[in-house]
């Protein structure tokens, strides 16, 4: 393994490393030169591929494998004594092509101490993090306080040299509890914590009798186990499936001990006296977190294993969630005690989702948003795989000709663009919009969301946050006024809702009314930056269920009055100063049933330009009388719609599937004609 070592506060690093010019352009730069004889003789167009058209054949990124960290781990521990000396830091070669401005990253291991826990991860990761990974050699003894101390004096160092830059700590077990160490004594360095099944009360029923079993175990024990034993794979499975080992970590840790020649390696990483070692590291390292709890003023996410949780319980990381004032715990419910080393765990894609990325004192949504790759494109992609054949959405833009289109051709290219629109019951229509624009595209619409898909207060009975991961890693932004000024400076394309909650929750007939504001300033705003308003129009949600228990009808059910105004006392209501019903931003869950799946449409009108019109606009009377026309805008596109789908021999999902058997399902089903628009 290429790595180099060093005994100081910071690794060292390869001169073959390289720095990427920014986080977006992995997927943007795939460019083809083209030949048409339509622009004349011998004119070359630049073609850019879109990643996102074709995502059937991509496959998530080639990481390294458990057998890597075997194989690492083993030169790591050389059998002729080598791994001695104190504890170090080290910077994987792998991880050296990262972006300008990367917070730094410390891997705080767990209990094998190599410092190669992220070993899978090290090649996404390090395109966004200048990562440094603390190794503990096998015969080091030093105590938890002066590994604390070890610890505190890179990230002071590091705090000295970029104070306006957050810094990154990652800890397993272990490495958990020396993270919240460090961040209880550093309350005032910016610090956030990434923690992998965090041990922070030592387990006496489970880790108490090994710790004595150690102790009388005899040293010569491991050796003449792998000299005598060979252990092969079904060998070890039948002994896993004849004891109670599931308890102690099945999955990867049976992978672990599967094969005889991993066990030599295993051995050398854990001799008796390391491992009694460890345990009481652990023990003093937790006991030293307890004592100071209450002063870890650190954003945490804590990643918490859905099975084989031998040294924890659930207990401790409520009361852990209790006690950390910004603290968010994401559970994976199919991935054990060895979290970053097993498949179909992404650390990258888990703090994307997460929005923990950032590189300066608070998140800024828009230049520390980091783009989907083509396979998180894919993964989202295929969590709606099931409602877009229900529904078959149809797009429709308008030319600059006024020619209604079937496609996203009347979408421009260039941001920034607004695009202002009505919502459908539960705002059922975002992610197929979002997904359509990508695909057919190339263009990422943010879209402008409700604060509660970001932040929810420990105790609160507000959905969980991984319910929002699919708006977040597409790029949503809660919506207020200073996000959508700096959206349009970045010329990004701009998804805006101003009939809000009301509009998304509303009652019993209200399908498709209108609940917008008296007046909004989102015209003149747009003018600033001479963006185009694109209003559109989306039906369909009375196609698709019907609505049996709306706001109204469970007002009248005392459970769950209470239960709508707790949450909704838990929630921003950006409508403080609206009266009557746009008021109303009570958050509840309609109560529907479905019917035989209708059809989705939606319909983007000609754009309104903005763009030297910034004068005429800041008068108050002129950009309401264009608030109006788009207003009016929204309302004839969802007019047309409604009439034209009559039309529609496919809006039923009968005959759509009848299309599919006979033409395939990749294909385009027909709608209704567009020749008499």
């Amino acid at each position: 393994m290429a790595i180099t070592i060093t005994d100081g506060i910071s690794p060292t690093f390869s001169s073959a490393s390289t720095r990427a010019s920014n986080l977006h352009c992995c997927f943007w730069n795939s460019t083809q030169r083209l030949t048409s004889r339509k622009f004349g003789i011998d004119v070359k167009l630049k073609a850019t591929v879109n990643p996102y058209s074709y995502t059937d054949e991509v496959r998530p990124e080639e990481r390294k494998s458990l057998t890597d960290f075997l194989v690492e781990a083993g030169d790591f521990v050389r059998s002729d004594g080598g791994d001695s000396g104190p504890p170090r830091w080290f910077s994987p070669l792998e991880c050296g092509a990262r972006a300008p401005g990367s917070p730094l990253l410390l891997y705080l291991p767990g209990i094998d101490g190599t410092g190669l826990g992220l070993i899978r991860q090290h090649k996404r990761l390090g395109e966004i993090f200048d990562i440094w990974c603390l190794h503990f050699p096998v015969k080091d003894r030093t105590p938890a306080r002066d590994l604390v101390k070890l610890i505190e004096k890179t990230v002071r160092s590091e705090h000295y040299h970029f104070p306006n830059r957050p810094i990154y700590i990652v800890g397993e077990s272990i490495g958990a509890s020396l993270a919240l160490d460090v961040a209880a004594s550093n309350p005032d360095i910016d610090l956030v914590l990434i923690l992998a099944n965090p041990v922070t009360r030592f387990n006496n029923f489970m880790l108490q009798p090994l710790l004595g079993l150690l102790e009388i175990l005899p040293d010569e024990v491991p050796s003449l186990i792998t000299e005598n034993f060979v252990f092969n794979q079904e060998m070890f499975e039948t002994m896993l499936n004849e004891t109670d080992a599931v308890k102690m970590g099945r999955g990867l840790l049976g992978d672990f001990f599967a094969t005889s020649s991993n066990l030599p390696t295993l051995i050398r990483i854990f001799p008796k006296d390391t491992l009694l070692w460890k345990l009481q590291l652990l023990k003093s390292a937790s006991a030293s977190v307890n004592s100071q709890m209450d002063t870890v003023n650190a954003q945490t996410l804590i990643l918490l294993s859905g099975r084989d949780q031998w040294l924890m319980n659930k207990e401790d990381i409520e009361r852990l969630r209790g006690a950390l004032p910004r603290c968010e715990v994401r559970e994976l419910e199919n991935n054990g005690q060895f979290l970053f080393l097993e498949d179909g765990v992404d650390l990258v894609t888990i703090i994307k989702r997460a929005y923990y990325y950032r590189r300066g004192k608070s998140l800024d949504y828009i230049s520390d948003y980091i783009l989907p790759t083509p396979f998180e494109f894919k993964e989202y992609e295929e969590s709606q795989r099931l409602l877009t054949a229900v529904t078959s959405p149809v797009f429709l833009s308008t030319l600059n000709n006024g020619a209604v289109v079937r496609s996203l051709a009347g979408i421009p290219s260039e941001g920034p663009v607004l695009y202002v629109g009505n919502h459908m019951l539960l705002g059922m229509e975002l992610h197929a919009i979002a997904l359509h624009f990508l695909k057919e595209r190339n263009i990422l619409l943010r879209g402008l969301a409700h604060p509660l898909m970001f932040t929810k207060k420990f105790g609160s009975k507000l959905p969980d946050m991984q319910l929002y991961d699919l708006f977040r890693i597409i790029g949503a932004v809660p919506v207020s006024g200073m996000n959508f000024y700096k959206l349009l400076r970045s010329k990004a394309h701009v998804a805006l809702y101003p009939g809000g909650v009301r509009e998304a929750l509303h009652r019993k007939g209200e399908e498709y009314k209108l609940f917008w504001p008296e007046h909004s300033e989102f015209v003149r705003i747009a003018s600033k930056f001479g963006a185009k308003i694109i209003p559109y129009g989306a039906v369909g949600e009375d196609d698709l269920c019907e609505m049996v228990l709306d706001y109204n009808d469970q007002m009248k059910i005392p459970l769950l009055k209470n239960l709508i105004e707790e949450i909704t006392q838990d929630s921003v209501n950006l409508r403080n100063d609206e009266e009557g019903e746009l008021g109303k931003q009570d958050l509840h869950v309609p109560g529907i049933v479905p019917k035989i799946p209708g059809r989705f449409y939606v319909y983007f009108g000609k754009p309104i330009e903005t763009e030297g019109r910034e004068k005429e606009l800041n008068n108050k009377e002129k950009a309401h009388e264009v608030y109006l026309e788009v207003k009016s805008e929204v309302e004839r596109c969802m007019t047309y719609l409604k009439m034209k789908r009559e039309t529609d021999p496919y809006r039923n999902i009968l005959p759509r599937s009848l299309y599919y058997l006979s033409h395939g399902f990749s294909s385009q089903i027909p709608t209704f004609d567009l020749r008499n628009h």
